[in-house]
């Protein structure tokens, strides 16, 4: 699982020609406008939370339209409240995932 101090060594133009996506395609699943992310592309500072939606959307390859809000609330209590199984669950869900690929 690639971690949050790797994506900031990503080239965003880098995974977008990867991914073969024009810029409008590749920023707009981010909720980022075609100018906004070709600044991003010409070095101006992208700001963290861009970042993480860069990793989550294009390298993790995750549909964060899927994610609920009620999801979120799930994975926080069980953080806060239930840390053991939270990390149970987490590592048995990586292991199906695995199994599945």
């Amino acid at each position: 699982m690639t971690s949050v101090k790797t994506i900031e060594k990503f080239d965003a133009r880098e995974i977008r020609r990867k991914l073969g996506l024009n810029q409008q395609q590749f920023w707009s699943a981010l909720g980022v406008t075609q100018s906004g992310g070709s600044r991003y592309e010409s070095g101006r500072n992208m700001p963290k939370p861009v970042r993480e939606l860069l990793r989550l959307v294009h390298v993790e390859q995750l549909d964060i339209k899927t994610i609920k809000r009620e999801d979120m609330e799930v994975v926080e209590y069980l953080k806060q409240q239930e840390p053991e199984l939270f990390k149970s669950l987490k590592k048995s869900a990586r292991n199906h995932a695995k199994k599945a690929a």
